[in-house]
């Protein structure tokens, strides 16, 4: 069981959660939740014991030096922290961590029970995966959820994906089995520049989260990270002709694909989250 300290007086918290691995490509969906525990100032109440769970000599121990200059081993974790975002009416429970090596199921329900514990009504995973995405156009983020009025509300479908799975889709089951509401986001990271980070996907997952939250998150200067990374990946285009013509074609069927309606009801979206900042801003 996970040891949490004590924590009173949360109001109908919402966990968020994202782990590192299979699930996480170009650490997209991990940056969430490392941005909003900086952004919303969180404080972690709680860490799973990583002795059943993870291997050690594919997760090793870290060997670094604290703040008051003693040598201090950190070891691979899953941790749980709690915020009280400003402008919101409930508060959230984060999760971070890392895809176990064994007993799943075990850690699914150890991390369920403390949500529990903390008073929890929904639970967010987030998630990222190498797909044939041009890194010029928005990066696309698919969405389910168990619940009927959410799928509604949030006009996302249920999911018809088969094969393999990691942690999140064995945490989303989890949640599903004990009937607790779960939505999952999922951005697609353009394969050809798989490696981390990713901050236009993080980018692309926040903005799902203020859809769902109603909350304009600070994205302090992650709008500028995602605009370098286009210029970089830009340059890279460039001087290569055979990357530079593989994305044209990605556009063109990118583009195709894309239907007038459904392309304005994208910009009508980022329109209403760019009011509701700068409303945040000005107030």
């Amino acid at each position: 069981m996970i040891e949490l300290d004590d924590v009173t007086g949360l109001v109908d918290p919402v966990v968020i959660a994202a782990f590192e691995g299979w699930n996480d490509a170009g650490d997209a969906a991990s940056g969430v939740v490392d941005h909003l525990m900086e952004a919303w100032s969180a404080r972690v109440v709680g860490a799973i014991d990583p002795e059943d769970f993870y291997d050690f000599q594919m997760h090793r121990p870290v060997v670094g030096t604290d703040e008051s200059g003693h040598r201090r081993l950190t070891w691979p974790t899953t941790r749980i922290a709690i915020a009280s975002p400003p402008g919101m009416n409930r508060d959230v429970v984060l999760v971070r961590g890392i895809e176990p090596n064994m007993r799943w199921r075990q850690f699914c329900g150890e991390l369920l029970a403390a949500c529990d514990d903390l008073g929890a009504s929904m639970v967010v995973t987030l998630g990222a995966l190498l797909a044939d995405s041009p890194h010029t156009r928005p990066i696309p983020v698919t969405g389910t959820a168990t619940e009927p009025e959410l799928v509604d509300r949030l006009k996302l479908e249920e999911s018809t994906y088969e094969g393999p799975t990691g942690i999140v889709g064995v945490f989303g089951d989890a949640c599903a089995q004990l009937d607790i509401p779960s939505v999952s986001y999922w951005a697609a990271v353009p394969h050809y520049v798989a490696q981390p980070p990713c901050p236009k996907a993080t980018l692309a997952l926040i903005g799902q989260l203020e859809d769902l939250l109603g909350v304009s998150i600070p994205l302090g200067e992650l709008p500028e990270d995602a605009r370098a990374w286009e210029r970089g990946v830009d340059e890279l285009a460039e001087e290569d002709e055979d990357i530079a013509e593989y994305v044209r074609a990605l556009e063109e069927s990118r583009d195709t694909a894309d239907l007038p309606e459904a392309s304005g009801e994208a910009i009508a979206r980022e329109f209403e989250r760019y009011l509701k900042r700068r409303g945040s801003t000005d107030g």
